[in-house]
């Protein structure tokens, strides 16, 4: 049985979009961090999560967002979320990541 693809990386005029889809969990955060650290390892002038077909976060995903954030900070790369679901919002401004990462509508 093959798994899920969740993360996809994409580069657009030095900008790295990285596009969630389906379920963040423990089972594919691991995804999610390497496709994280991929883009800013390449140093972009940006990097976006978009969040467009995601339909679930967990905690791991949560904190994947968290890691991904500070790799970027500290590689001086503005980070941001855009275009999450009104159900991964809500999970976003409950667990207090909205008050940490940017996010563009």
């Amino acid at each position: 049985m093959s798994e899920e693809v969740v993360a996809r990386l994409d580069r657009v005029d030095d900008v790295a979009t990285v596009t969630l889809t389906g379920e963040v969990d423990v089972a594919t955060v691991g995804q999610v961090r390497s496709a994280l650290a991929e883009a800013i390892a390449a140093g972009p002038r940006s990097v976006v999560v978009d969040l467009f077909a995601l339909s679930f976060i967990d905690s791991t995903g949560l904190g994947a967002l968290i890691f991904g954030f500070q790799r970027a900070r500290d590689a001086g790369v503005p980070f941001r979320l855009a275009r999450p679901t009104s159900g991964v919002r809500q999970i976003l401004v409950v667990s207090g990541v909205l008050e940490v990462v940017e996010l563009e509508d």
